[in-house]
Formats: structure tokens, sequence, C-alpha cells
């Protein structure tokens, strides 16, 4: 049972490692394929969270030398024969928006208007945004200051992940088995478990890293990267009648040709679509980069076979034009591979509504470490980490989700030390 007491320590707790850990920038860098982390500066947390876990006591505490940071806290007598189970968030935080220089700011009280940012003037936030908003009148509203992006993905999953076992230290009597924790890096631009020791992981995991409070998450896209490449040939404009063949402008015309009805913003729900990421290049080279997303791999072999049938008839419509397709198959659903193992949803499932939220079983409209963990032999479903209108300038967090899903870490203790 969680008391009065518990739930005061949980949240001061998460608040405190909320506040500071959004304040350190650990922004990923897509741009740096070789190097894992991508980027420095994301040393900082995880050297920091990596003193937390020795402060704690916890066991066999080590930061890796691709800045993965592992712990384990080791089960009490309650929990002695539970099986183990993996807790995992990410330390990065999106390129999509500045991370750097973070200023969280308390709304306490809110009142339901709208939301102002002091370094924007121009920039706010209300429920035409957010309707979700209307649900938290009353609540502390976490935003940052209009400048950067707040970083509640998914440092509100490593704050609350981190106060989960800071509780287990300072209330004993709470029943728990082995538990192993792992941040990662690098999870925006999609290498977060690339490195990772999956030998030193359990057999199941969850990540925190979901939005609202309550989502429980066990499907995700079936992912693949498609870069077109286009060679044109290049002549003096002057005299280029009949001769240049423009390699951006037919790049250009290729994202115009492919169908505007399957673009993300014209899909939801569990329709599929070609994003395209970036077009680039001169009228002699010059490339787009796409993504393609289903819930089902059959529905993007479909449409990565129109594009390369689109590429053969630019070429045949421009003799001389040469366009390769490089395609990569990224990520594929976890829904197959953890259905196989229920028990995995099922105490979460049971961990949720123990909080007294409604659980909101759902799939997530992109992937997670998690799928990649699942494909590795890691049945690993995602559960809500409380923020909302991630990577915007506008992203928010109430307080009472953070202590929400640091309950959700007690009651999956005590779900797995039933098992």
């Amino acid at each position: 049972m969680i008391t009065d007491e518990m739930r005061q320590f949980m949240m001061d707790q998460v608040r405190e490692n909320f506040l500071r850990y959004v304040q350190v920038y650990t922004t990923s860098d897509p741009e740096n394929e070789t190097d894992t982390p991508s980027t420095e500066r994301q040393w900082d947390l995880a050297r920091m969270l990596e003193k937390e876990c020795r402060d704690l006591g916890m066991a066999d505490v080590h930061l890796s030398e691709h800045c993965y940071v592992y712990a384990t806290l080791p089960a009490n007598d309650a929990g002695k024969n539970a099986p183990t189970f993996g807790l995992l968030a990410h330390v990065d935080a999106s390129p999509d928006q500045p991370g750097e220089n973070v200023k969280p700011r308390r709304i306490e009280n809110y009142d339901g208007g709208t939301i102002t940012f002091p370094d924007d003037p121009e920039l706010t936030l209300s429920q035409a945004d957010s309707p979700e908003l209307k649900e938290f009148v009353g609540d502390t509203i976490i935003v940052a200051s209009g400048k950067t992006l707040l970083s509640a993905d998914d440092k509100a999953g490593v704050a609350e992940i981190m106060a989960g076992m800071a509780t287990f230290k300072k209330f004993p009597e709470l029943p728990h088995g082995e538990i192993k924790v792992c941040f990662t890096p690098d999870e925006e631009i999609g290498r977060g478990t690339v490195k990772i020791d999956e030998d030193w992981l359990p057999k199941f995991c969850y990540t925190f890293d979901g939005g609202y409070p309550g989502e429980l998450e066990d499907e995700n896209f079936d992912a693949w990267g498609v870069n077109v490449v286009v060679k044109g040939v290049g002549v003096h404009p002057g005299y280029a009648k009949n001769k240049m063949i423009n390699a951006a402008a037919t790049a250009a015309r290729y994202v115009a040709a492919l169908p505007e009805w399957e673009t993300p913003e014209h899909t939801e729900l569990r329709e599929g679509f070609i994003h395209t990421v970036s077009v680039k290049g001169d009228f002699e080279n010059a490339s787009a980069y796409f993504i393609v997303r289903d819930f089902e791999e059959e529905g993007n072999k479909k449409r990565v076979e129109f594009m390369k049938q689109l590429a053969k008839l630019f070429e045949a419509r421009h003799p001389g034009l040469e366009i390769k397709l490089e395609v990569k198959h990224q990520y594929q659903n976890m829904r197959d591979i953890v259905r196989k193992t229920p028990e995995v949803v099922d105490i979460a499932h049971e961990a949720i509504e123990k909080t007294g939220l409604t659980v909101h079983r759902k799939a997530i409209r992109g992937g997670t470490d998690g799928a990649r963990l699942t494909q590795l032999g890691h049945p690993t479903p995602n559960i809500f980490a409380g923020g909302l209108l991630f990577h915007s300038r506008k992203e928010w967090v109430a307080e009472s989700s953070l202590l929400k899903a640091v309950e959700v870490v007690l009651h999956l203790a005590d779900g797995w030390s039933k098992k």
C-alpha cells in the first residue's frame, strides 16, 4: 500500500529530479552517423545518473564506453523469488528544437487559461493546442521559457525511474525483486540500442517514454528509410535545351508525384504514410530522404515498390537520368512478439490501474527503444511518462503525471513480486 508519506516523498523526488535533469543539455545529432553517443554533451547527464545510482547504493553500477548507464536494485526479502525486470529511459533530447539553456517554469494551481512564455511573448499554450490541459486545472504545470523544448521526452522518464529507486531505498517494506535500470543515449535519432549490452538486460523490460497519463503501448510502426539519389546531366543553362537534366528539379518533381493523401499531415490512427524528411542538392546531383511507416510490413513494402516504379518512370521520361533508391528496414512492429508473452503487458496494465488512472492501450505512431529490444528478444512495452506536445517549444507536463508514473514503478515491482 502506498501511503501519503510515500507519495509526498515521491513527489518531492521526481520534481527535484526532473527540474535538474531538463537543465542538462543533451541534444543528440542526426548528422553524426558514426559515434555513440552522437554528442559529447550526453555524457554530462549520464555521469550525473551514474553518481546518483551509486549514492542510492545500487549494485553493479557502471557507465559504458558508449554512454549507457547500468545499475541494479537488488531484491529485498519480500521479492527475493520474483523474476527480474528492467526499466529504461533515454537521456538525449530531440534535435527538432533548441535544447540548450532550458529554463523550466512551474505554473502552480493552473487556472485553465492561456499560458505565456517570457522568452517569446508571441508563443502561447492553450487548450486549443492541447485539449488535455482542461484535465489538469488546479495542478502544477511545468513548461520551458519559450526558446527551447522542455525535454520531458524523456527526462520525465529518467526522473520517474530514479524517484522510484529512491523510494524503494527510503521505504524498504515495499516489495520488489531485482530491478535492472538502463539509461540510453541517442534514442531521438533512432540509435538508442545500437551499443546496448543486451546480455545484461533481463528478459522483460519497460520503457518510460510515453505521453498521456495511463498510456500503455505494445505496438509501434514498422519502419523503413528510403534515400532517393538523383544524378542528372549538367550543361550550361544558356545551351541546355534537350541536353540538361536538372537533378534538383527532378527530385522536387519526384516528391510532388508521391500521393499527398499518404503523408503525415493527412493520416492518423492506423494509417501509414511516406514522409519527406529532406531534399537537397544542385542541378547535377540531388537526393531526397523519406521515412515510410505503417503498422503492417506488407503495407510498407507496397509503398517502397511504388517508389521504385516511380523512379523507373522518371528515368524512362528523361533518357540519361539516373535514380537509385537506398532502402533500409529500420525496425519492426513489436506487437506480434510482445503478445506471445502477455504477462509483461498484463502486469503493466494492472500497475497503471492501481494508480487510479484509466489504461489507454494504444499503438505508437512512431518507435521506441523498446521496439528494437523486443526484436532482440526482450519484450519491452512502453509506459507513459506524462509529457505532451513533445519536440515542441510548447511541451508541457503536469506534476501529478510525474507522480503517477513513479507509482507505476512501485506497482510494477509489486506485480512481478507476486509472479
